[in-house]
């Protein structure tokens, strides 16, 4: 399973990274109401991805909401969402299978209990991003602006172009 976590986090960030470069094309004035709930969707789910960071981690995350009561600059949110990410890969280079299985308690920010195992959060995570990333997209589609390819199969058959000859000359690498 680390593998396919791997995979699943290296897709995430690219995903992410193509989302902000879609964003950035968008005129700031002309877009600045789509712009901000973009932002405010992003800005959720990467202070989730941090929350559930901390849990994984053992420390405190400080937060006391799913999101920030001010909305992120574009860029700045950009750089928060891309280190975050670069943890998330950072951790998974790390993680063995044994921890992966480790349940942890923990508290969500409106006071319920939780518990899951490092590798439901981590599944969590991606998902969770994906999900909104995929509200933004249906914004980008009102403002009749194409929203990214955001999908596994693209982003591995980009990263991965020996992919296209499909398992005639090499193996699909691990």
């Amino acid at each position: 399973m680390t593998i396919l976590l791997r995979k699943l986090y290296s897709y995430h960030a690219w995903a992410n990274n193509d989302l902000f470069d879609k964003l950035e094309t968008l005129h700031r004035e002309q877009h600045e109401t789509a712009l901000n709930t973009a932002l405010r969707l992003i800005n959720h789910f990467h202070v989730v991805a941090r929350i559930f960071a901390a849990h994984l981690s053992g420390a405190q995350h400080g937060y006391t909401s799913d999101n920030t009561a001010e909305t992120p600059a574009l860029d700045a949110l950009r750089a928060a969402v891309s280190s975050s990410d670069q943890w998330y890969l950072g951790y998974l280079r790390e993680v063995t299978p044994a921890n992966l299985s480790e349940a942890i308690a923990f508290t969500f920010t409106d006071g319920d209990k939780g518990y899951m195992t490092r590798e439901e959060m981590l599944l969590h995570v991606a998902l969770h991003g994906g999900y909104h990333r995929g509200e933004v997209g249906r914004i980008l589609w009102q403002l009749s602006v194409t929203p990214p390819w955001d999908t596994f199969a693209v982003h591995l058959h980009q990263t991965e172009p020996v992919r296209r000859l499909q398992g005639g000359r090499q193996s699909i690498p691990a």
